[in-house]
């Protein structure tokens, strides 16, 4: 397995990537309508958009998209970032493949230069971020309007 960066190339099997684990592994979590708005909102197009302000990242084996994770700046910020888009196609999990696409982003520059860290975190995905050390906001312990858990860690 190898990551890399994002190439304009990769944003139909991304897209598609993220649909199935959306589909398959969150499926759990959220009802299906909340899925399907989600693999709407992150389509090819806004996938190539968000590499333009984020730094993208891409796991493969065989050539072919297994994972995908992003990291950017939080609000502008120069002091805090966010990490956004972190998928793990669903026979994968479990491989570390999300561990290393973490430890990628943890390398970027975004986060190097923040004091803090935070995960729109799905209520999927949040265990899994909870053992790589990030912990819920204060005062934020459960989903938000979004169904997201707000998670951060500080450096």
């Amino acid at each position: 397995m190898t990551i890399r960066l994002f190439r304009d190339g990769d944003a139909e099997a991304v897209s598609a990537l993220i649909a199935r684990t959306l589909r398959e592994s969150n499926i759990r979590d959220y009802p299906p309508e909340h899925i399907e708005r989600e693999v709407q909102a992150l389509g090819a197009a806004e996938i190539r958009k968000r590499t333009g302000w984020m730094h993208f990242y891409v796991a493969e084996e065989g050539g072919s998209p297994v994972g995908c994770g992003a990291i950017g700046p939080y609000w502008g910020s120069e002091t805090e970032s966010s990490l956004f888009t972190i998928f793990v196609l669903p026979e994968h999990q479990g491989r570390g493949i999300g561990r290393a696409i973490i430890r990628t982003l943890e390398e970027d520059e975004f986060f190097l230069r923040a004091r803090r860290v935070e995960i729109p975190a799905s209520i999927t995905g949040t265990p899994f971020y909870l053992k790589m050390g990030y912990t819920f906001k204060p005062g934020v312990p459960h989903p938000d309007g979004e169904g997201l858990n707000r998670l951060e860690k500080y450096r």
